[in-house]
């Protein structure tokens, strides 16, 4: 489940938004605060944010800036605010898409999701640059060090979501969410026979890591 940090002060449509947002498996966090919202994205991971622009005490444009001083993360500007300059500005200072209000919650989910892809796309273009494993999603191919990786469909989309996210935690439940081939009714047991198939097939067994009660971690 990716996790959304909505700074806006209207609660009555953060509330709105939220539940919207949840039927598409997003947990999203809404906080009308904009130093208190800077502090936990400190604290806490997130996956983007979706940010007001008129906010107490503190400009939008300002939080937007210093977010993106600290941190590489999906920046959606949600405002009222109508000005050009606002969105040229906001766009600038490294905000990742500008959506004026009043707008439909679907054109927001689907934003979402394109500015998701994008940053999927570009981590995975920067894991790889890095590692020795090769994936081609077109052709549904992975290769280590040169040597072709022959996978079914479930154990490539496994093996290829652990490449994206190479040296961080994978869950079970992240695996079952995220992995097409794999039905949402699999069990932690069926994960861990293909995630034991992809360990015989690498040859080296070592390179996916298991970490207890929580899931694998594929080593760099």
């Amino acid at each position: 489940m990716q996790k959304i940090l909505m700074i806006e002060d209207d609660l009555e449509l953060a509330e709105i938004l939220t539940e919207y947002l949840e039927q598409f498996e997003f947990e999203v966090i809404t906080e009308d605060d904009p130093f208190k919202a800077v502090s936990i994205l400190k604290l806490e991971p997130f996956d983007l944010v979706i940010l007001d622009l008129t906010l107490p005490g503190m400009d939008g444009l300002e939080v937007c800036e210093a977010i993106r001083e600290r941190q590489d993360i999906p920046i959606i500007i949600s405002s009222a605010r109508s000005d050009v300059t606002d969105k040229i500005k906001a766009l600038e200072l490294g905000a990742d898409d500008y959506l004026p209000k009043p707008y439909d919650p679907r054109e927001l989910e689907a934003r979402i999701h394109s500015v998701l892809r994008r940053y999927e796309a570009k981590s995975e273009e920067k894991a790889e640059s890095k590692s020795d494993f090769k994936c081609d999603k077109s052709t549904m191919t992975i290769s280590y060090k040169g040597r072709n990786i022959d996978l079914t469909n479930a154990e490539f989309g496994i093996l290829s979501y652990m490449i994206s996210k190479q040296g961080l935690v994978v869950s079970r439940e992240d695996l079952i969410h995220n992995v097409n081939a794999i039905n949402e009714d699999s069990s932690n047991k069926s994960i861990d026979v293909m995630v034991g198939r992809i360990r015989n097939k690498l040859g080296d067994k070592s390179l996916i890591e298991s970490v207890r009660g929580v899931g694998y971690k594929l080593l760099k």
